[in-house]
């Protein structure tokens, strides 16, 4: 898909509709070191306007020549280009390499509908799969409980496949911190550097001041019920800080109770065992306690909050890449 925080397809149907012509360039297949992957998405409008990226700059200018000729005549191309090591070293970047590129004029090629039942489904965090048979021209949206896709989903990879292209549009990766501390001050912006959108959940004002956490979205409310508010689904990562059972435990609980993909806890061997015990005595099985990744982080022997924080963003990027 489009990386996190792109909106490639919002902003082709709003120039759409603003009537000033829209084309979606979209990378379906890399080889070498191309620098951006597959899925990542241009917009260019009639008037030679662009937004996004395909090439990180080597092949920009190209690509939008080729997509307002494909604007005029009304139908779609599949480029390929080539970017040599010295082509791409002169935009900054370390090595080259070959992509294929899509290109899609909107209402001409991709039908309105399409666009919008793609943009409705990313506005509701609904993971949906766009479809194109680039040799027949026929285009589907497919929902993840697709089977043959279902790999595909999980991967968020997006490429070709025969003669189909297979674009991933999953939601947006959240990660909810509770506990506005001093390694939260240090997580959520190295989280959003990731391609998270975070959230931070604290009820306590004196913790969760915005002077603390300057331009954050801060929800002050006890945890189980900010995250209750929020929804919780498998992009989401949760990890807890507040070492306060009052606070870390109904959220733990609510977040055993949903799909995300992982829970880290902060504490030592011995706290993480006292919570269990509590958790148990309140129901929760076992087997589902074995979920919570604790102590949080990847064992790389921090200490200050910024160590810290690195460990649990390597944990976080290993179980989301890894499983």
């Amino acid at each position: 898909m489009a990386e996190s925080g792109e909106r490639m397809p919002e902003l082709a149907l709003e120039w759409h509709r603003a009537g000033k012509g829209a084309v979606l360039a979209t990378v379906v297949e890399t080889w070498g070191s191309a620098p951006r992957r597959a899925g990542s998405q241009l917009v260019v409008s009639s008037e030679g306007e662009m937004e996004g990226s395909v090439s990180g700059g080597c092949v920009e200018g190209a690509v939008v020549v080729e997509a307002m000729e494909a604007l005029e005549a009304g139908d779609a191309q599949l480029l390929e280009f080539g970017v040599s090591d010295d082509e791409a070293f002169a935009v900054g970047l370390a090595c080259g390499g070959t992509i294929k590129v899509l290109v899609e004029p909107v209402g001409r090629v991709l039908p309105v509908e399409m666009l919008e039942a793609l943009v409705d489904a990313r506005a509701v965090r609904q993971a949906v799969a766009y479809i194109v048979d680039v040799r027949a021209g026929t285009r589907q949206l497919v929902g993840p409980d697709d089977a043959e896709f279902a790999d595909r989903f999980r991967a968020d990879r997006s490429g070709l496949d025969g003669d189909r292209y297979i674009g991933i549009h999953n939601p947006p990766l959240r990660m909810v911190v509770v506990g506005a501390v001093h390694i939260a001050q240090v997580l959520l912006p190295m989280a959003r550097m990731a391609g998270y959108d975070p959230v931070l959940v604290d009820p306590r004002p004196a913790f969760a001041a915005e002077a603390r956490f300057p331009g954050e979205r801060i929800l002050e409310a006890w945890p189980d019920e900010a995250l209750s508010e929020l929804g919780l689904d498998a992009r989401t990562a949760v990890v807890t800080l507040t070492h306060d059972p009052k606070l870390d435990d109904p959220a733990i609980e609510a977040v055993l109770a949903s799909d995300v993909f992982y829970l880290g806890c902060l504490g030592s061997t011995r706290t993480h065992g006292k919570r269990v015990a509590r958790l148990m005595e309140a129901g929760v099985a076992e087997d589902v306690l074995a979920r919570i990744h604790a102590p949080v982080g990847l064992d790389i022997g921090a200490q200050n909050p910024a160590e810290i924080a690195v460990a649990i963003m390597a944990e976080i990027t290993q179980r989301l890449r890894q499983g």
